[in-house]
């Protein structure tokens, strides 16, 4: 078996085991020189902090078979997804292995396709990982990752389309059909995502997303997040950078109202705290008599 020497383990998490061939006494370890990671599992002080550390040192405690995955394998892509609380790790069916504190472990085939390599450790791809969330996550907030992977360009519709459809009759399927229905690449934010989700399971019509939007001269006004065309209405998501920016963005307001448009703007505060508030009135102006509309 291979031991690493005492200057590669400075650079990277080691096991008691590897300390002690390389000459590092226990006292040693529990001095200032060293940083448990977990039990068992131990870095330089000199190696930064960080949550990539912290996954390769549990990674490293478990079987050579084990992969990230789920919300873990989601960060480890580059989503904006937290990757602890807790660490997500699948393994194959009847790979022997116990609970860990702090780890959620899945039992469930998993291909040598289906498995790449992020920050140097084994990760379920993103196709992967993006239909584990389908399966174990609330429909929101998987359509919500979905997005964010699909804007990025990581994947495709398409890609997704064939991967649901290879697994047609296996468990969670129709909970798959679902994402890959509501999923759209166009959402610029989470909670775009999270506002166009509560309009469309609520039975509204599905808004179109980041729409460009002009006056009666073909002049550029903005893009909407989310645009009811037939009649007319612009529903945007207003978050911290749009308060940070207000007189531009009332005097954009007062150019759409102008121009014919209908804007309403929802905080989240309004999405997540008084979701029905919001339906009823995205409803209510889905409802109203439309106006002739200059830009049409």
């Amino acid at each position: 078996m291979f031991w690493a020497t005492m200057e590669e383990l400075s650079r990277r998490p080691f096991t008691t085991a590897e300390a002690r061939v390389a000459g590092i006494s226990w006292d040693q370890l529990q001095s200032a020189r060293f940083r448990r990671l977990r039990r068992g599992t131990y870095v330089s002080a000199r190696v930064p902090e960080s949550p990539a550390l912290v996954l390769a040192a549990v990674l490293d405690g478990l079987p050579p078979v084990a992969a990230l995955s789920g919300r873990t394998a989601a960060w480890l892509h580059g989503l904006d997804v937290p990757p602890f609380n807790p660490i997500q790790v699948t393994i194959p069916k009847g790979c022997g292995i116990s609970g860990r504190a702090g780890i959620s472990i899945r039992r469930a085939p998993l291909e040598d396709r289906q498995v790449v390599s992020r920050q140097g450790m084994r990760t379920t791809s993103l196709l992967r990982t993006i239909l584990d969330l389908g399966r174990t996550l609330p429909l929101v907030e998987a359509v919500v990752i979905a997005d964010a992977a699909l804007h990025q360009r990581r994947l495709t519709l398409d890609d997704l389309r064939e991967a649901v459809h290879a697994l047609r009759g296996s468990h969670g399927v129709s909970r798959l059909r679902q994402l890959v229905d509501l999923a759209d690449p166009r959402a610029e934010s989470p909670m775009e995502s999270r506002l166009r989700l509560l309009l469309v399971l609520a039975g509204l019509p599905r808004p179109e997303s980041q729409v460009t939007l002009k006056d009666e001269r073909g002049l550029f006004l903005g893009r909407a997040d989310l645009y009811y065309r037939s009649h007319h209405l612009v529903v945007e998501y207003d978050g911290g950078t749009h308060r940070l920016s207000l007189i531009d963005d009332n005097r954009r307001q007062n150019r759409l109202l102008g121009a014919g448009y209908r804007p309403l703007r929802f905080t989240a505060p309004d999405v997540l705290g008084a979701p029905d508030s919001v339906i009823a009135r995205v409803r209510g102006e889905l409802a109203a008599d439309v106006p002739a509309h200059p830009a049409s």
